[in-house]
């Protein structure tokens, strides 16, 4: 063989070898488990997207891999998103459902959170939430005035989570009195609690959550909602009013406008900071194609999940914004969210 020889098939071989690298990367995911951490506990209307989210989402990663879900609740969503940050592999083997806000935590100065929300990598986001309070029927609360009277009682889970953080804005920002129960495991144990007369009801970004978990509710008028916690009115709920309506100043609108970013960004789906970049790229194609996948439409479908995706690209956008807020209107709103000491 002539040195030419030689130098040609050595080139070929290489350039070979360049081709074929990105089918050796995606042979990352054979054979292999994925742990899905699902922030909420079991039977909750998270748990009930991760695990739908799961049956499909392996066909569109390279390798098929097994999809293992764990449920891990505690304070809000911010157990989970500790583990996610710090604990977990970082090699997109262990990826999370987290709640929606939770990624905000540390700008509301909950110091439980030990995260940058910036630094998580984002894989997307199932849905867009309405923000919302719901009212047991037979407790006599219907309306926004209602809110105002002391009579308005609704469960919790942690600081961290919109259960708490939602009616602490509303009572910080307009001066209603809801009262707080705090210390359930998850959603599915504060509707546990409403059915018992325990509280009663919930906010927070439920619409789906009631739909998956409770279908009978909304028709059956088992609820009501007194308000909405966003910036217009739902399709949903045309006839309720949107708390938006009730500010009157600039800086009010600015806090709440900063408050509910989270709503474009509902059961998001991340990927703890350090995962290579490449499979992350993998993943959030494989997410863009699972929210498009019949098979899983047509669960969600069944299971009366809405789903109105969002791209990991805009829901990276989405956290940076919040985070790149001016400070005052952060601390303000931060403030508006923590709990009352006395």
């Amino acid at each position: 063989m002539t040195r030419f020889s030689v130098i040609s098939a050595g080139a070929i071989a290489l350039a070979a070898a360049i081709v074929a690298a990105p089918a050796s990367a995606d042979d990352f995911y054979k054979d292999k488990n994925v742990t899905l951490i699902v922030s909420a506990g079991a039977g909750g209307g998270y748990s009930v997207y991760a695990r739908s989210f799961a049956r499909h989402v392996n066909r569109h990663i390279p390798g098929k891999p097994n999809m293992i879900v764990q449920n891990m609740p505690g304070a809000g969503g911010i157990k989970a998103s500790n583990f996610l940050y710090a604990t977990a592999p970082k090699d997109g083997s262990v990826i999370g459902v987290v709640h929606t806000a939770v990624v905000f935590a540390p700008l509301y100065g909950l110091k439980g959170a030990k995260f940058d929300g910036t630094k998580f990598n984002y894989i997307g986001a199932m849905d867009s939430a309405d923000g919302l309070c719901v009212a047991w029927t037979a407790s006599g609360v219907s309306k926004w005035q209602d809110l105002f009277k002391g009579d308005y009682t609704v469960g919790g889970t942690g600081a961290g989570s919109q259960m708490e953080t939602m009616p602490r804005l509303l009572n910080s920002l307009f001066g209603t009195k809801i009262k707080i129960v705090s210390g359930y495991k998850g959603g599915n144990d504060v509707y546990l609690a409403m059915e018992r007369g325990e509280v009663h009801g919930r906010c927070g970004g439920i619409t789906t959550s009631i739909r998956a978990t409770r279908p009978d509710w909304f028709p059956q008028k088992k609820v009501v909602v007194p308000v909405q916690i966003a910036l217009e009115r739902s399709k949903d709920f045309p006839n309720v009013p949107a708390v938006i309506e009730f500010v009157k100043d600039q800086r009010t609108r600015d806090i709440l406008e900063f408050a509910l970013a989270y709503q474009g960004m509902d059961r998001p789906v991340i990927a703890p900071p350090g995962v290579p970049d490449a499979r992350i790229a993998l993943l959030r194609k494989a997410f863009n194609e699972t929210m498009k996948d019949k098979e899983f439409l047509a669960e969600a479908t069944k299971q009366k999940l809405t789903v109105d995706p969002q791209s990991g690209e805009s829901v990276a956008k989405i956290v940076a914004r919040s985070y790149a807020k001016p400070k005052d209107i952060i601390k303000a709103a931060s403030d508006a969210m923590k709990p009352r000491k006395g």
